[in-house]
């Protein structure tokens, strides 16, 4: 789950493009120091996520998200992690003002990241 976050920060702020090449299964496993398996698992979930495609004689690349889903389905996917967030910030006994600074905190370093990388 680590490697799917990291590749899908990556695609938020802008360092991974649609169409850009991903990494083999092999070369994913041999540069992670991970298992085969685990780095097919990766490739899947990301695969399952709308994040990556497969296209015969090209390879594996990273897909175009905007309409991989219909935006009810999008919104709802979203909502659910908001959820998640917030349950869990609610049982640390979180504040909201300090929740809402954190994430405002991470939308603009994925912003501050994105601009980066156009340069």
């Amino acid at each position: 789950m680590q490697v799917v976050g990291a590749v899908k920060r990556a695609i938020a702020c802008g360092l991974l493009h649609k169409g850009d090449s991903f990494p083999s299964v092999r070369v994913l496993s041999q540069e992670l120091k991970v298992s085969p398996v685990t780095a097919q698992k990766v490739v899947a979930t990301l695969k399952d996520l709308g994040y990556l495609d497969v296209k015969p004689g090209i390879g594996t690349v990273i897909c175009d998200r905007v309409g991989a889903l219909k935006s009810s389905a999008k919104r709802k996917l979203l909502l659910r992690s908001v959820d998640e967030l917030v349950v869990e910030a609610k049982l640390e006994r979180y504040e909201i003002e300090d929740l809402l600074g954190d994430v405002r905190k991470a939308w603009d370093l994925l912003d501050g990241a994105q601009s980066g990388s156009r340069k």
